[in-house]
């Protein structure tokens, strides 16, 4: 896309500076993800008590719910230093005896996307996690010689959207495993009323309302909509955001009263007016709309399954009562020419029915 999305794009150096500031500091301003955060608290206070670091922390969710911030507050928490990496950075077992190494004891590192990391980082980190060594290899073929390095006691935070690419020795070694799910539009109230406070803005109880419905139940999706419409009313002159002026603002943004994107919408039109709501396969989708097949698989279809909008079946894309109904058409009888179960049958037949799981 040529321009950048407010609930699926990437963010500029700028923006993530003032995500930055606008991260919690502690478990107690945390919002939202009660049962992590209850279990969390209880594994680091024992921890301290006990005088030792803290268990190795695996953290799973879609993006955006606070997996970054939750491992800042656990370095806080224990008072340790904190060391950031990620699984696409670390390609060789030498990457990461490169970082194990020059850990210091108690130290918090955090691997975002750990799941992405390679085959033997994967296994050296096995060694590491549970023996707090690893063994360095000198040498090639038959004068080759394995040095045993130990190394300090260390946390490791390990965050990965996609829990089951994990191998599961690898999820074993993890002490406590927490998933993060999508917050409430109550909860997603409060994080804009504290960041509201943080950016000094001034939000009534209706406009933090109206920006939490289209967050699509993602803190970050929230602030980062809390920001464009402090900039809408700026330059309009507008000093207090009520739910009129957060929908106007959002309006011009192309982000509507579900949190649906210029991508999302067009992913639905393409199915509506030009598949009579389908089935359709993902690359001929992906045409119809201008967009590459991971974008669309990705990018759109994971919120738009989640809200009732599209179904995947194994002959293909489908739009959803719902959705002709939230752009504004007529669901037609018989829309899709056929029994509805059959679109859960496997189809033997067909060009569209091959490009199924795409």
């Amino acid at each position: 896309m040529a321009e950048q999305s407010l609930v699926t794009g990437g963010e500029e150096p700028e923006e993530r500076i003032i995500e930055a500031a606008l991260r919690p500091k502690n478990l107690h301003d945390f919002v939202g993800q009660h049962r992590v955060r209850k279990q969390l608290s209880l594994v680091l206070e024992a921890s301290r008590m006990r005088g030792r670091s803290a268990d190795h922390v695996l953290l799973s969710g879609p993006p955006g719910l606070g997996k970054t911030t939750l491992s800042m507050i656990i370095a806080a928490e224990m008072n340790a230093p904190l060391r950031i990496s990620s699984g696409p950075a670390i390609q060789h077992a030498g990457d990461l005896a490169a970082i194990l190494s020059s850990l210091s004891e108690g130290e918090v590192l955090f691997l975002d996307e750990i799941h992405r990391m390679s085959r033997p980082a994967e296994e050296m980190l096995y060694m590491a996690m549970e023996d707090f060594r690893v063994d360095i290899v000198v040498g090639k073929g038959a004068g080759a010689t394995a040095i045993p390095l130990e190394l300090p006691p260390f946390t490791l935070v390990g965050a990965t959207t996609r829990a089951g690419l994990l191998p599961g020795p690898l999820r074993d070694r993890f002490g406590f495993t927490g998933h993060l799910e999508f917050y409430s539009v109550a909860e997603l109230e409060l994080v804009l009323r504290r960041s509201a406070g943080l950016l000094d803005l001034k939000v009534n109880s209706a406009g933090f309302s109206e920006i939490a419905g289209r967050s699509r139940g993602t803190p970050r999706i929230a602030n980062r909509l809390l920001r464009r419409v402090r900039d809408w009313a700026l330059v309009h002159g507008i000093e207090q955001i009520d739910a009129r002026a957060a929908s106007a603002a959002l309006d011009m943004y192309e982000v509507d009263e579900r949190g649906l994107d210029r991508l999302d919408r067009a992913v639905l039109e393409a199915l509506i007016l030009k598949f009579n709501g389908g089935p359709v396969g993902l690359s001929t989708l992906a045409i119809a709309v201008g967009e590459e097949p991971e974008t669309v698989e990705t990018v759109a279809e994971p919120y738009l399954v989640r809200e009732g909008l599209l179904g995947r079946t194994p002959r293909g894309r489908i739009a959803m009562a719902s959705a002709w109904t939230h752009l504004g058409y007529a669901v037609p009888p018989g829309v899709f020419g056929q029994d509805p179960l059959a679109l859960f049958e496997d189809s033997e037949n067909g060009a569209e029915s091959i490009d199924t799981g795409r």
